[in-house]
């Protein structure tokens, strides 16, 4: 049988609030950030994919190190390694693997295909990061905007999105990126080709973070907070920038991460298609273009499909795990 809690009285006889409070554990409140990352570690593979692409932004931003002790320039030739009486295959087994080429050599050239795979890393984040960025500012201004006024300006982005989905976007980007000369607007080279694929990608792609956007805010509007917020005598601007904003970090973010792979996606399909970087400029589509007229050797497509594929599923796994991490209602 427990027995009952002694109470010290205090000078007058009173119990003192410490007395009844007790010595037990204290309890303190977290925040919505702290309660996001404790759901986040829980998920393994999320964060699988997270450990992931660290360390291939890590590989992308020390290639020039990285290949110099695993590996040669990315466009240097290797003609000792090529057998000409095979057509210009590779001498060795498995495409001409060794210590010095982790994962053999191209045909015809010799060149050391990690090292393009590493340096093909840096066109294909630098692409999908900067057009994501570009996206998710035009989608997320325009689309706080329609959902937070309302009305004919609601209308008019809406419909505008509308146009933005229905345009063929692959049939543009090839052509546009066609008919661009090697010089202009005070760029040249692969410099105006990453710059304009940024632009495509990003620019005809903001609709579809602009309408998630949209709904959120739509949402947003009608909720407690807002609603005493302008009971107070709250601006327009100041409830935009300070109560419904901050609310929409999370959509954004998860829908960033999602959006990326698909970048990816879409700039390899346009260097496959030969309308991207141009060589000898290493992509990961370049170079699954260039394998397709030898699919003989599987060395030679599986090493960048395989990279694009890890990637992809990477971003994926880290944006579902993000999303269910910063969903209110997961359990």
């Amino acid at each position: 049988m427990s027995t009952p809690l002694e109470v010290d009285p205090g000078a007058d006889g009173a119990a003192t609030e410490q007395d009844l409070v007790g010595t037990g554990p204290v309890i303190e409140g977290r925040s919505l950030g702290q309660i996001a990352w404790r759901r986040l570690k829980r998920d393994k593979v999320a964060l699988g994919g997270a450990v992931f692409l660290i360390f291939l932004v890590l590989v992308a931003l020390f290639a020039p190190v990285i290949v110099k002790f695993l590996g040669s320039p990315p466009n240097q030739f290797h003609q000792d390694l090529i057998d000409p009486a095979t057509g210009g295959l590779p001498i060795g087994p498995r495409g001409g693997q060794s210590w010095d080429h982790l994962m053999g050599v191209e045909p015809v050239n010799g060149r050391d295909i990690f090292s393009r795979i590493v340096y093909g890393a840096r066109i294909s984040l630098l692409i999908a990061f900067m057009a994501t960025l570009l996206s998710v500012v035009i989608g997320t201004t325009l689309g706080t905007v329609a959902g937070f006024f309302g009305g004919w300006v609601d209308s008019v982005i809406s419909r505008l999105m509308d146009v933005f989905l229905a345009f063929p976007l692959l049939v543009f980007a090839i052509a546009l990126a066609g008919v661009i000369p090697d010089q202009a607007f005070g760029l040249q080279g692969n410099t105006l080709r990453i710059v304009l694929l940024v632009f495509i990608i990003g620019f005809f792609n903001w609709p579809y973070i602009g309408r998630i956007i949209r709904g959120q805010t739509l949402s947003l509007r009608e909720r407690e907070f807002v609603d005493a917020a302008r009971s107070l005598g709250a601006r327009r601007p100041y409830i935009l920038f300070t109560e419904v904003l901050p609310n929409l970090v999370a959509p954004i973010l998860v829908y960033s991460t999602l959006l990326i792979p698909t970048n990816i996606l879409f700039e390899a399909a346009l260097s496959f298609l030969g309308v991207g970087v141009r060589a000898p400029t290493a992509t990961w589509g370049g170079m699954l273009s260039d394998a397709v007229n030898f699919y003989t050797i599987p060395h030679f497509m599986l090493w960048p499909g395989l990279a694009i594929f890890s990637t992809v599923l990477a971003f994926n796994l880290f944006g579902d795990g993000l999303r269910d991490a910063l969903d209110p209602r997961a359990r």
